[in-house]
């Protein structure tokens, strides 16, 4: 069974015609030359393009770029050859030309150019490898036999829907997300499935063993047998498959055998051009090779010491490549590995540092388990914040956690209590609409656009799914995100109110923090050395009758200020509107401080003292701060914390409350030491 194969050079819309360029032209003039029609190269192109940079792509294969991510529901006969094509959404009048079906065999940086696989020569100004990577085949014994397959490429795909019509029994080698897929795909032709892997668990750079185990066992619920923790020691067959023989010494009859055991970087052409290789092609933060005018990015990439083999780390890196040769300056700093997909009908979650959990002793692991479903959740903490998480099954705090752990926030005691018995690490309830979810929370898994880039695009103008996709790159793979995009383009902006009397609480509000801090840190106020050169104000704190009268009034200030704060919570405590009340809660704030320095005149005591007087002012000016983010907290939500879905008075509010805490037992030590002392 053939496709439709494309080998002819595909010009785009509002391109410069190839043969106008030609490799006499200086290097200065000439266009920046991408090779590979991945979606790595192709957004390299696009956001090139965008910045009105000549660009020449090509495409090694002979199909029209397409989305690896589609093969398999293509495999499964879900969709047709024209769905799986990577639309490229170049900018009106962008300048690029595109070669599908045309390799490029040798680069030679000295000359800054590259020669095609029918000898033409081509010179550039900068050039953007992403060549990819290929599967890797290890040297099992047999590979050669008829029958056997690879599932990476469309080529790949072409081959098994070809040996498709006698397929009855086959074997997957690799239990990773590839196996998986292809397992699946060959599922849906009505093949009895075996899929093989040498770790303990499916999918173990993901999973932990418990979600491998979850995953196996739905799995089988859908017919798909599954063997772990045992090798391939052999396909056997003359020269057709009949058989995979086991390292145990069981034997699995098969009539196909597909191995997916992992890629390898393509980097022969980079290195045979005198390249820094490795594992990939070796490149700088700046997506920089060893050579300056050539850039690498995608699965040929190695960064670190890291090659990140998903989509969305690629499409990261290529829009920093094309930054740095605008001349713009932009870093690439590694990305978290996220896998968020359905595989085999199971949803699975993975995020984070989660390989090889059960070997380490410095991650701690919090688990929730749901049998009725099969679903399960599990955190891993490294000294008590966030650093990875894994879920079989549904999980309505995935965008949250994710966030979480790309921020490795601290989680608390009393949140992983909770998530042990319910599941939740926040006793809120998501945002059900798009619209609330904060700035930061991703929307499109496959490259990690967010809710606030999304944002950002429709405020400069985008007002269409189409323009979304061109300016942010989101739905470009896999396209489950278009109902979340679509839900924010329909939506109204959210419109953020102040608080009413926002002005004289932040006012006061001020005022309070300056007061608190002249208390603090001014000198004390000098008493007077004679009855004739003073100024009669030390008599506040000479004289006792006058102490004890400022003294109960900070007393009765203060208890005032905290029956104030029970006004929301007091049902019988109604009269008034709050926010009047809130306003008075903040003025008491003030004349309490005033009242600190009636009473000590700037002397905060020793001891017991100055831990009481400590306490005071901390109370007043954290209620202070409070006040005063929430005077401004609308212009906060509406600009640099825009998205948010918490206000940010939350964090100083809680301040103010836990400060208060230790204020009652400090007062009644420091009244008994008055008065029986």
């Amino acid at each position: 069974m053939a496709l439709m194969e494309v080998a002819d050079p595909i010009e785009t819309p509002a391109v410069q015609p190839a043969s106008e360029l030609h490799s006499q032209e200086a290097p200065g003039h000439a266009p920046v030359i991408v090779i590979g029609g991945g979606p790595s190269g192709i957004r390299s192109a696009e956001e090139l393009a965008r910045r009105e940079i000549p660009v020449i792509l090509f495409n090694a294969e002979r199909w029209q770029p397409y989305n690896r991510v589609k093969l398999t529901p293509f495999l499964a006969g879900d969709i047709q050859l024209g769905q799986i094509y990577q639309p490229m959404n170049f900018a009106p009048g962008g300048n690029v030309t595109v070669y599908s079906g045309h390799s490029i065999i040798d680069i030679d940086p000295l000359a800054r150019t590259v020669t095609g696989r029918f000898g033409r020569v081509w010179r550039y100004s900068k050039l953007v490898i992403c060549t990819g990577s290929r599967a890797h085949v290890p040297p099992i014994v047999g590979r050669e036999n008829t029958g056997v397959y690879t599932f990476r490429s469309l080529n790949d795909v072409e081959a098994l829907m070809a040996r498709s019509f006698r397929l009855r029994r086959a074997v997957i080698i690799g239990g990773g997300l590839l196996g998986l897929e292809a397992a699946r795909g060959l599922a849906s032709l009505g093949a009895q499935i075996t899929v093989v892997e040498h770790e303990r668990h499916l999918m173990a750079r993901q999973l932990d063993h418990e979600g491998g185990l979850r995953l196996a066992a739905q799995m089988k619920a859908l017919g798909i047998s599954t063997r772990t923790g045992v090798a391939v020691r052999s396909i056997d067959g003359d020269g057709m498959v009949n058989a995979v023989s086991l390292s145990d010494g069981e034997k699995i009859p098969c009539d196909s055998v597909v191995i997916c055991t992992g890629i390898r970087a393509n980097i022969e052409m980079a290195r045979d051009a005198g390249l820094a290789v490795g594992m990939g092609i070796k490149v700088d933060s700046g997506m920089r090779t060893s050579d300056p005018d050539i850039y690498a990015v995608g699965e040929c990439a190695e960064f670190e010491g890291n090659i990140f083999g998903l989509v969305g780390p690629g499409l990261e890196q290529a829009e920093i490549a094309a930054r740095n040769i605008a001349g713009e300056t932009a870093k690439y700093s590694g990305s978290a590995p996220v896998t968020r997909l359905k595989v085999v009908g199971v949803d699975i979650f993975s995020t984070g540092d989660v390989d090889q959990l059960e070997q380490r002793s410095d991650i701690q692991t919090v688990t929730y388990e749901q049998d009725k479903d099969g679903s399960y959740i599990l955190l891993a903490l490294k000294r008590q914040r966030l650093i990875g998480a894994i879920a079989v099954g549904d999980y309505p705090d995935v965008n949250r956690v994710q966030q979480a752990v790309r921020e490795r926030r601290l989680a608390w005691p009393w949140q992983l209590r909770r998530f042990r018995t319910t599941g939740r690490l926040w006793g809120d309830e998501t945002p059900s609409s798009v619209v609330e979810w904060p700035g930061a929370a991703t929307i499109c898994n496959c490259t990690g656009v967010t809710r606030g880039r999304i944002g950002e695009a429709i405020a400069l103008g985008c007002n269409s799914y189409a323009e979304i996709k061109r300016e942010t790159g989101a739905s470009t793979v896999c396209g489950s995100c278009r109902p979340l995009i679509q839900q924010l383009l329909s939506s109204e902006p959210v419109k953020h109110e102040p608080v009413k009397l926002f002005r004289p609480i932040l006012v006061l509000g001020l005022l309070t923090i300056i007061a608190a801090a002249i208390v603090l840190f001014a000198p004390a106020w000098p008493y007077s050395q004679s009855v004739q050169s003073g100024t009669g104000l030390d008599v506040l704190w000479r004289d006792g009758y006058w102490k004890q009268v400022s003294g109960f009034t900070l007393l009765g200030l203060s208890a005032a200020a905290a029956l104030l704060s029970l006004r929301k919570r007091l049902k019988w405590f109604a009269i008034g509107g709050f926010d009047g009340w809130r306003l008075v809660h903040v003025a008491v704030g003030l004349l309490a401080v005033f009242a600190l320095f009636v009473h000590t005149g700037f002397r905060l005591g020793q001891n017991l003292n100055s831990w009481l007087m400590l306490s005071f002012l901390a109370i007043a000016g954290l209620g202070a701060v409070a006040g005063v983010v929430m005077a401004v907290e609308h212009r906060l939500l509406s600009g640099p914390m825009r998205g948010g879905t918490k206000p940010p008075r939350r964090i100083p509010v809680w301040l103010h409350i836990l400060a208060f805490w230790p204020l009652p037992i400090l007062l009644t030590l420091h009244v008994l030491s008055v008065y029986f002392y």
